[in-house]
């Protein structure tokens, strides 16, 4: 059997309990499921779940200046899908 290490780590009072109650109804310890996300981190040589800031990225933040540019809100307004229908039937 391999020798057993202990990892003593800080985390916010919220978020442990929060993680407990959810590792719980998963059937599992925290200690079990910090092994599974440690294993699974060994195994893929990553960690296994993507990380990313919170504010949106390049493409995003270009789809967000083009709808806010005043080219883009130039566009007609209807005030019914009959009346859009009838504009693109002329």
């Amino acid at each position: 059997m391999d020798k057993i290490s202990n990892i003593n780590i800080r985390i916010d009072d919220k978020l442990k309990k929060d993680a407990e109650k959810l590792f719980n109804d998963l059937g599992m310890t925290m200690s079990s499921a910090i092994n599974i996300f440690l294993k699974q981190s060994v195994r893929e040589q990553k960690i296994p779940f993507v990380i990313r800031k919170e504010y949106p990225n390049y493409e995003t933040n270009m789809a967000i200046k083009e709808t806010s540019s005043e080219e883009y809100n130039k566009s007609k307004a209807y005030d019914s899908v009959d009346e859009l229908f009838k504009e693109l039937d002329k």
